[in-house]
């Protein structure tokens, strides 16, 4: 079992950056493969990033590569995600996200626990 809980997101101006963290519980935070993604109002979930379990493989949408990046330290049980340029695009709920899988994902059915979500809004 692994508890999700995401924190760091908040109002941002366009161009601007946000860094949001994900603290897990559970012993196993290693053996997870953890993404990040995000919905906005009227729109499915959809992916953003993930990250290999090692921390050695990352994963980004077309929207947001070389834009943001995500990271793990797996002895602090946490995984970030630092957003830079911000878009009013990027205006989303974002979700934190762990997959008991030896490969990343894309798809949202392949995670199996999940955060609560934290607001990230982008004026322009």
């Amino acid at each position: 079992q692994v508890q999700l809980v995401e924190s760091g997101g908040g109002l941002v101006q366009a161009g601007g950056s946000l860094r949001l963290s994900c603290a897990a519980s559970g012993r196993t935070f290693i053996t997870y493969v953890m993404g990040w993604f995000r919905q906005a109002p009227g729109k499915e979930r959809e992916f953003v990033a993930a990250i290999s379990w090692s921390g050695g493989n990352t994963y980004y949408a077309d929207s947001v590569k070389g834009r943001f990046t995500i990271s793990r330290d797996n002895a602090k049980n946490t995984v970030d995600l630092q957003m830079d340029s911000l878009k009013p695009e990027d205006t989303a709920v974002y979700y934190c996200a762990a997959a008991n899988r030896r490969y990343s994902s894309v798809r949202a059915e392949d995670y199996n626990y999940w955060g609560q979500g934290t607001q990230v809004t982008v004026s322009s």
